[in-house]
């Protein structure tokens, strides 16, 4: 591994691509991959399915778990994770002062679709609305950068890879 990649959260909206992306990722820097989606309980999962939005307190133990995973992966690791608002990714950012982030952006349109067409999926393309409206941008403070997510899964995993080598990215979570 990169000793730049460190903890890495690829972070958007449900269809953004952030699973395949993180798991193609950590494939190449040969890190762990956890998937946060296997890390909300059961009853997070059945609100989901049945197009209920989840709240901070359902998502608190949540993030706390993917947190205290990722802060137990000494050589780094990537982690799918919607990370949808600041506070959430604060959360995150405990897991050590390695962590970086890479936000997926896709157009609506593009994520409806996407949505659409996935098949045994837990989450309904309604509440799509709900999360874009939830979603507050990677700050300019924070460390990591927004990408792409509309281009093919090869050139996403290339700019993630640039993104975790960049100095300013490197420098931002020194400071962070």
């Amino acid at each position: 591994m990169s000793a730049t990649a460190g903890r890495i959260v690829v972070m958007g909206v449900s269809g953004s691509g952030k699973s395949t992306v993180a798991a193609l990722l950590a494939q190449r820097l040969g890190v762990p991959f956890a998937e946060g989606d296997e890390f909300h309980s059961p009853a997070s999962r059945a609100k989901m399915a049945s197009a209920v939005p989840l709240t901070d307190q359902d998502r608190a133990p949540w993030l706390a778990s993917l947190r205290d995973w990722a802060a137990a992966q000494p050589a780094g690791c990537v982690v799918s994770c919607s990370a949808l608002r600041r506070s959430y990714r604060d959360v995150l950012r405990a897991a050590g002062p390695d962590v970086v982030f890479l936000q997926i952006d896709v157009p609506a349109e593009t994520l409806r679709a996407r949505m659409d067409a996935r098949e045994g999926h837990y989450m309904p393309t309604a509440l799509l609305i709900s999360q874009l409206a939830t979603l507050e941008p990677l700050g300019d403070d924070e460390a990591g950068r927004r990408l792409d997510g509309s281009a093919d899964v090869d050139d996403v995993v290339g700019a993630a890879l640039d993104a975790v080598a960049a100095p300013d990215v490197v420098a931002a979570t020194a400071l962070g």
